[in-house]
């Protein structure tokens, strides 16, 4: 701009050259003044957006740092949770024994929480697990003891039926359209009482079943449904950590209208992490039932608040932000050695309760703070 305003004053000069040469140096320094607050101008918006910029680095950089200690928190406190029970209680916490039981007896529950990964990745709330977990253990303890079916064959019906209790979720989740919340809390509670009324209120024995005495069977000095639920843990992870399916499925609960716009089948996928949190939640009654060898109608209840402690807590471990497979585990695995170490130095089974309740809290505290410290770092 500046060098076409210097080609056409001597142009001008032309036609008048006595204005010209009394106002040049008027011209001039106007034009080089303008030149000096343009360039002053330029400079200060430079250093301006560098300022920006050098800010914008530095959230960054404090948003990743602070990414990277909430992954990997939970791991430290449970070390450092399985450190001060090791040394409060040397001679009963710290032993292969202890340890491989605590693994044990919650392979059902993580095997259970995983299904919930699905439906709440979906934004699903799925309040019905706890019906499906009964569906899982009781039927096919009655089918076994009662009607002569074997033990396999019994569980596989039970899980055609809690796809179809799944299906049903979904079709008044999504065709009926009413909340998932609404939906899962009557749809378990009537599943429930569906199957305390078959089942009847007495504890089922399945001890004598070999079945019972495979999925128990040690090995490296952990069950055989140990080793299960971590096939299956990986297979989750996968799912949807590395396939389209996984990626559209937290598409779709991050935003089911701006998926849709997307081309993405929103109902399709709200349907199958439906029939997938039952599915699973029956199969984890299962092996409660084999791992005990015995079952109740009533047994799923004390399993909702486990299950959903764990999802949310686990959703700030490992991959912060988002409800994924690994950080569940190593969640329910940190309530349970709290809770084991709490109970072996004395406490009652109420702090069971109680533990539970305040991760349940403290997990989607922990995640609503981080959410909201993401966005304002992408502001």
């Amino acid at each position: 701009m500046l060098y076409t305003k210097l080609r056409i004053y001597p142009a001008i000069a032309s036609f008048f050259p006595q204005t010209y040469t009394q106002r040049n140096s008027f011209i001039w320094e106007a034009v080089t003044q303008g030149l000096e607050v343009h360039v002053s101008q330029t400079v200060s918006m430079r250093f301006l957006k560098l300022g920006r910029s050098s800010s914008k680095d530095r959230t960054s950089a404090s948003v990743s740092s602070s990414y990277r200690v909430q992954a990997y928190a939970i791991l430290v406190a449970w070390i450092f949770l399985f450190l001060i029970f090791s040394l409060l209680l040397p001679e009963v916490f710290p032993t292969s024994q202890n340890i491989t039981s605590i693994a044990n007896q919650k392979a059902a529950t993580v095997l259970l929480t995983l299904g919930l990964v699905f439906a709440l990745s979906a934004g699903e709330f799925d309040l019905s697990i706890g019906g499906a977990v009964s569906l899982g253990a009781a039927i096919p303890a009655w089918l076994a003891t009662v009607h002569g079916f074997s033990l396999p064959a019994a569980i596989l019906i039970a899980l055609v039926f809690a796809a179809l209790f799944g299906f049903i979720n979904g079709l008044l989740s999504v065709k009926a359209k009413i909340p998932s919340l609404v939906v899962t809390l009557g749809t378990g509670t009537a599943l429930g009482g569906i199957v305390s009324g078959i089942a009847g209120n007495t504890t089922l024995s399945v001890q004598t079943f070999s079945f019972v005495a495979l999925v128990k069977t040690r090995i490296f000095g952990f069950y055989a449904a140990f080793w299960f639920m971590l096939i299956i843990a990986f297979i989750a992870w996968y799912v949807l950590e590395h396939t389209p399916v996984g990626r559209q499925l937290y598409f779709v609960g991050a935003g089911r209208e701006v998926a849709r716009l997307a081309g993405i089948r929103t109902n399709a996928y709200r349907y199958y992490s439906l029939i997938l949190c039952s599915t699973l939640a029956a199969l984890a009654g299962s092996m409660v039932m084999a791992t005990a060898g015995a079952a109740q109608s009533s047994i799923g209840k004390s399993y909702v608040l486990p299950a959903f402690a764990a999802a949310f807590l686990g959703s700030t471990a490992i991959r912060p932000g988002r409800f994924n497979v690994w950080g569940t585990v190593v969640a329910v695995y940190f309530l349970e050695t709290g809770i084991t170490g709490l109970q072996l130095k004395g406490f009652e089974v109420w702090i069971t309760d109680v533990f539970y309740g305040l991760a349940l809290v403290i997990g989607v505290l922990v995640a609503t703070v981080a959410s909201n410290l993401r966005s304002r770092s992408s502001d």
